[in-house]
C-alpha cells in the first residue's frame, strides 16, 4: 500500500519484488496514477506464497475500502448530478 505525502491518497498494488518496485515508484517510473498522484510512501505490506492469495487479498482491500464509503454499494452515478 503506497500513499502520498499528505496521505490523502491510496493505491493498493501486487508485485514479485517488493523493493524493487518502490524504487521505481520512487523514481517516477512507477504507474500513471502512482506517478500522478505522487505515491511513492509505503504504508503496508503483507508477504504471501501463493499468486491467488495476493489477487484476493487486493481485492478484499479495495472491496472493504468501497464499502467503508459506500456500504450500500449503491450506484452513485446520480450523486454526479
Amino acid at each position: 500500500m503506497l500513499s502520498n505525502k499528505t496521505r490523502s491518497m491510496l493505491y493498493v498494488g501486487v508485485t514479485a519484488d517488493l523493493e524493487k518496485r518502490i524504487s521505481q515508484h520512487k523514481n517516477g517510473e512507477g504507474s500513471i496514477y502512482t506517478k500522478k498522484y505522487h505515491l511513492t510512501h509505503l504504508m503496508n505490506f503483507k508477504q504471501f506464497t501463493a499468486i491467488v492469495q495476493v489477487i484476493a487479498r487486493e481485492k478484499q482491500l479495495k472491496w472493504n475500502l468501497i464499502k467503508s464509503k459506500n456500504p450500500e454499494l449503491r450506484d452513485l452515478f446520480e450523486d454526479l448530478r
